[in-house]
């Protein structure tokens, strides 16, 4: 088997990075530039296995029960038998062992960093995140916050060149549904059940405003470790009766199509996914001011951006789209039209495509 372009991602469970690498395949021409995936760590469950095989895009394990340096060997096996031309890590933690691989080819080597830069270099451990953080020497970020932030550090483990190519959403996919002035407002979240997330803020927005007398329920998508302690303070809160945990979902469109709005209340992010989709979507969007939220959404034309630590506001802002459907409408059709303008898989495949050209790939 030969390819020109390897992507080496971590896993394949449902998430915003592997997301974005099938949007790529999906609008890639895969026929010209022949793409494989290696998974450093594989489960044949995982939802995106399925979904890249039913793209023709060979996907390629590496063993599973080995050590790191034991995998290390056998992905440089596998680079020297692919001699792919590029080869790009799309998980922030394979950056190095990509970079390590194709020492002594001629392969072109780039990495990824597709969440806060500080965050991420504590969440890969103090030597994998350090080395990964500096090589390859050049990396693609998915937030110009996060580049900004590389570029401010004093640290040396920092890449040389740093490219911002902004996650895309398939706007086929997401498409716009006219909101319902009807009925019971449906307020949805949507990621991870992890602490980064802080559900518990939003269910303290919940209560505050089931105290107000308002009349709403909200749908929480996602799984996690959190689940079950995040039923125990619905409960101590006085909301399970308007809250509602789904679990992972794969209709996440479906969902916002059903919404009144979205709300986003995570202490970190990278270029969140949900937010841009739930613009496609001609959504209202309330989200914490993190990452490259405040540029994704338009502050009192798409929705509103709130301090991270601002609970009030942030119950508040919620409280405001509750009481005006129509205001919800309004800014969902303005969050329709920019996701047309800037959220397209043409724009992610090109400015991915401009970045390997700029770094020597030769596109024949």
């Amino acid at each position: 088997m030969s390819c020109r372009l390897l992507y080496l991602i971590g896993q394949l469970r449902p998430g915003g990075t592997e997301r974005q690498l099938c949007y790529l395949l999906e609008a890639v021409n895969r026929n010209g530039y022949k793409p494989a995936v290696a998974v450093w760590n594989y489960r044949a469950e995982d939802p995106y296995v399925s979904h890249i095989q039913a793209l023709g895009v060979p996907l390629l394990r590496l063993p599973g029960s080995s050590s790191g340096c034991s995998r290390l060997q056998a992905f440089r096996r596998l680079v020297r038998q692919l001699r792919p031309e590029l080869l790009h890590s799309y998980s922030s933690f394979t950056n190095f062992p990509a970079w390590w691989a194709v020492l002594g080819t001629k392969a072109v080597v780039i990495g990824a960093m597709r969440s806060d830069f500080s965050r991420a270099l504590k969440e890969n451990g103090r030597l994998l995140g350090r080395l990964s953080a500096r090589w390859p020497r050049t990396q693609i970020f998915n937030s110009r916050a996060a580049a900004e932030s590389a570029r401010r550090s004093k640290t040396l483990f920092v890449p040389r060149q740093l490219h911002v190519v902004r996650n895309g959403v398939d706007l086929q996919h997401f498409r716009a549904v006219p909101l319902s002035t009807a009925g019971r407002a449906c307020v949805l979240g949507v990621g991870s059940l992890f602490p980064v997330k802080r559900w518990d803020r939003l269910l303290g927005a919940v209560s505050s405003l089931k105290q107000r007398g308002l009349d709403f329920r909200v749908r929480i998508v996602g799984d996690g470790p959190l689940r079950e302690s995040l039923k125990h303070q619905a409960q101590a809160f006085g909301v399970a009766d308007c809250v509602e945990f789904m679990g992972h979902r794969d209709d996440i469109s479906g969902l916002l199509a059903d919404a009144t709005f979205l709300v986003h209340t995570s202490d970190s992010e990278g270029c969140p996914n949900v937010v841009m989709e739930a613009m496609a979507c001609g959504r209202a969007v309330v989200a914490t001011g993190v990452g490259d939220t405040p540029s994704v959404v338009d502050h009192q034309k798409t929705g509103f951006v709130v301090p991270r630590e601002d609970d009030a506001a942030l119950a508040e802002r919620m409280a405001t789209l509750l009481a005006d459907r129509e205001l919800c409408r309004r800014m969902g059709e303005v969050g329709r039209l920019k996701a047309e303008r800037e959220f397209g898989l043409e724009r992610l495949v090109s400015e991915t495509l401009a970045v390997y050209r700029a770094v020597g790939w030769k596109d024949c």
